[in-house]
């Protein structure tokens, strides 16, 4: 049997575990892995599962998987996450990562990790949601009338009292989860867009909260990330 470090984080209880292939060999993604290692009865458990790679444009390159084996474009928690990792393994105040479409930074900032996500571009808007392209793409609903779409990660408003935000959260291959950095921004660039203001939000979540600023040009998300333990998964 071989065996594979990995790193357990977590960002408002979304959590993640982290495979770090700048240093280490790692196994082919197939679905069937994804879930087992994922799975949190026979394997360590987790929301996604991230996975450093090298790259020739930034400190490393991320893949992201769901807890149901399909890949996933983007994740501000999890980004956040393997931030503080980089920036401690490398030593730097800052790391830059590669996504497919982008590249972020990711800093320490006042209230914990800072990454700056990019645009955040509004692809539809009706009277009962917004649609958001945040490299992913979420549905941020402000009155749940209507069905759910199971293709889409989906953000439901549930209140707001001035630059206080609540949402629940369903992601699209997690399901619901306790917090989902990128929701956190599509609802703050849904809130901008429907306002016609653009000011920097609190974003509470089940897990916790996070402040989302910057502008649709480049959404900045910040809050707390920790590691929880590290260990050796055997494959």
């Amino acid at each position: 049997m071989n065996s594979l470090p990995f790193y357990k984080m977590q960002a408002q209880g979304n959590d993640f575990v982290v495979l770090n292939g700048l240093t280490s060999t790692l196994p082919e993604f197939t679905e069937a892995w994804v879930r087992r290692i994922t799975e949190r009865r026979y394997g360590i458990g987790c929301d996604q599962l991230l996975v450093l790679e090298q790259s020739d444009k930034a400190d490393a390159a991320i893949r992201i998987f769901n807890n149901d084996g399909s890949e996933a474009a983007n994740c501000g928690n999890g980004l956040r996450c393997v931030g503080q990792l980089l920036i401690e393994l490398l030593g730097k105040e800052f790391v830059l990562i590669a996504l497919k479409d982008r590249i972020v930074r990711a800093e320490a900032g006042i209230n914990g990790i800072c990454v700056e996500m990019g645009p955040a571009t509004v692809i539809n808007a009706t009277d009962a949601h917004v649609d958001i392209d945040i490299g992913n793409q979420h549905r941020v609903f402000f009155e749940a009338t209507e069905a759910f779409p199971s293709d889409l990660n989906v953000e439901i408003v549930t209140g707001q009292i001035a630059n206080h935000v609540y949402i629940d959260i369903i992601e699209r291959g997690a399901g619901r989860t306790l917090a989902c950095g990128s929701g956190a921004c599509a609802t703050a660039a849904a809130i901008w867009f429907s306002e016609g203001e653009v000011r920097p939000l609190t974003i509470e979540m089940p897990g916790g909260t996070v402040t989302v600023s910057g502008c649709a040009k480049n959404v900045r998300l910040e809050g707390p990330v920790t590691q929880t333990f590290s260990g050796v998964f055997t494959i």
